[in-house]
C-alpha cells in the first residue's frame, strides 16, 4: 500500500490509526483530517456542539475541502448529530427555546438539507431571533438615519423662505437686543430644497461560514435602513456567486432564508456587480461586510476599491457586524484596503446606527472608531 493510500486510511480512520504519526500531512490534507475529526471524534476537544462556536465556520471549512456531493453527506451527518433536527420537531420546545443570534446562524447555515418539516420548525426559531432585533435595532437605527439627514440637508447661508427660524432664534437668543425688544439673527439656520438624490446605502455582506452572525445582523439593519423612503437601499450577498437579495428587504426572515451560508469568499467579483449599482457615486455608502478571506483575485479586489474610492463613492470595511468582537482577519489585504483610504474595524449592532449617521453627515471614521475603541485594522 503507497503512501496516498495510507493518508486516505488515516482520514478515514482518525488520528488513532497513526498513534505514532509516522504520516505527515500536508496542509490540505490536515485540513480535511480537522473538519472530519471535530465532527465524528467526539472525544476531541474541538468536537462540534449544538452551542459550539466552531459550528459556522466547521460548515464553511468543509466547502472548502470536499466537492458538493461529500458535503451534502457530512451536513446530514452534523443535522444528526448535533441533535438539531429532532429538537425542532418537538412544538413544545420550540415555545421555549432560547433562540439566539448563534442558534439562527446554524440553522441557516444547515438550511438547504434539512427536511421540509425541520425547515418550517427552523423558520419559527429565526422568526423570533429576527424579531427580537427588530424590536432592539428599528429604534435607535431609524432614529440616528433621520437625524443624520436632516443635518445634512440643513443650512447656514439659507434664501429667506428656506430659514428655519425656530432653530434661527434659538441660535441667536445671546443677541437680543432689550432697547429694540428683538433679536439681531447673526447666523440663518434653514433647511435646503429636497435632494435631487436620495442618498444609497449598499450592504455588501459575506456570506462564508465565518460571517453567519454578521449575516443576520446585517439582514435586520438592511431591512430597517430600506423601510426609510429617504434612502435608496440596496443587499447583496457573496461567496464565490453574487446574489442581489434587494427585492427581499421587506422580509428579514425570507432574506436570510434566501442565503447559502457556508460558501467561498470572492469580493472582487461583488465589488464589481456593486459597481453596477451606483448611479450618484457621490451620494453612495458602500458598506463591505467581510472578513476579506479573499479566495478570489486580490489584485482585482484592490483595484475595484481604489476605482469606487476614486469615483466619489464613500466605502467602509466593516470585518464584522457582531457583539463577538473582530474574527480572524486577512491582515495584508485589510492592511492594503485601509492604505486606499477605506476605514476598516469590526463594529457591534448597537454602534452600528451611529456608524451609519457618521457615514451619512461625512465625518472621519476613523476618528469615530478610534473614539469608540473600534481602532482601524491595518
Amino acid at each position: 500500500m503507497d503512501e496516498q493510500q495510507l493518508k486516505k486510511w488515516k482520514l478515514i480512520l482518525g488520528d488513532k490509526s497513526d498513534p505514532e504519526e509516522q504520516l505527515s500531512l500536508d496542509e490540505v490534507e490536515q485540513g480535511m483530517s480537522d473538519v472530519l475529526d471535530a465532527l465524528y471524534d467526539s472525544e476531541k476537544d474541538r468536537g462540534l456542539g449544538a452551542s459550539s462556536p466552531n459550528v459556522n465556520r466547521w460548515l464553511g471549512d468543509i466547502r472548502k475541502y470536499f466537492p458538493a456531493t461529500s458535503v451534502q453527506l457530512l451536513q446530514k451527518d452534523a443535522l444528526d448529530r448535533l441533535g438539531l433536527e429532532e429538537m425542532l420537531m418537538e412544538p413544545e420546545l420550540l415555545e421555549t427555546i432560547d433562540a439566539d443570534v448563534e442558534l439562527a446562524s446554524t440553522l441557516l447555515s444547515l438550511n438547504k438539507v434539512m427536511p421540509i418539516k425541520t425547515r418550517e420548525s427552523a423558520r419559527i426559531v429565526v422568526q423570533k431571533v429576527v424579531d427580537a432585533l427588530l424590536r432592539k435595532l428599528r429604534s435607535p437605527l431609524q432614529t440616528a438615519l433621520r437625524g443624520s439627514l436632516n443635518k445634512a440637508s440643513r443650512k447656514l447661508r439659507p434664501k429667506m423662505h428656506e430659514v428655519d427660524w425656530p432653530r434661527t432664534i434659538l441660535a441667536n437668543l445671546k443677541h437680543y437686543q432689550k432697547e429694540y425688544q428683538s433679536i439681531v439673527p447673526e447666523k440663518l439656520i434653514g433647511f435646503g430644497k429636497r435632494r435631487r438624490q436620495l442618498k444609497h446605502i449598499i450592504l455588501l455582506v459575506d456570506q462564508s461560514g465565518s460571517m453567519a452572525s454578521s449575516m443576520v445582523y446585517a439582514a435586520v439593519s438592511g431591512a430597517v435602513i430600506a423601510s426609510l423612503p429617504s434612502l435608496r437601499t440596496n443587499m447583496v450577498v457573496f461567496d464565490t456567486s453574487v446574489v442581489d437579495l434587494t427585492d427581499y428587504l421587506h422580509d428579514p426572515v425570507e432574506l436570510l432564508f434566501a442565503t447559502q451560508l457556508g460558501g467561498g469568499t470572492h469580493i472582487d467579483k461583488a465589488l464589481q456587480y456593486t459597481q453596477g449599482l451606483i448611479v450618484n457615486p457621490q451620494e453612495t455608502i458602500l458598506v463591505l461586510i467581510s472578513d476579506l478571506m479573499e479566495g478570489g483575485n486580490e489584485q482585482s479586489l484592490l483595484k475595484n476599491v481604489a476605482s469606487l474610492k476614486t469615483s466619489g463613492v464613500q466605502m467602509i470595511s466593516l470585518l464584522a457586524l457582531s457583539d463577538k468582537g473582530t474574527p480572524v482577519y486577512d491582515r495584508s489585504i485589510a492592511s492594503k484596503v485601509n492604505a486606499l483610504d477605506v476605514p476598516v474595524f469590526g463594529c457591534t449592532p448597537d454602534l452600528f446606527p451611529e456608524l451609519m449617521a457618521a457615514a451619512i453627515n461625512q465625518e472621519d471614521l476613523r476618528n469615530w472608531a478610534s473614539r469608540h475603541g473600534l481602532a482601524t485594522k491595518s
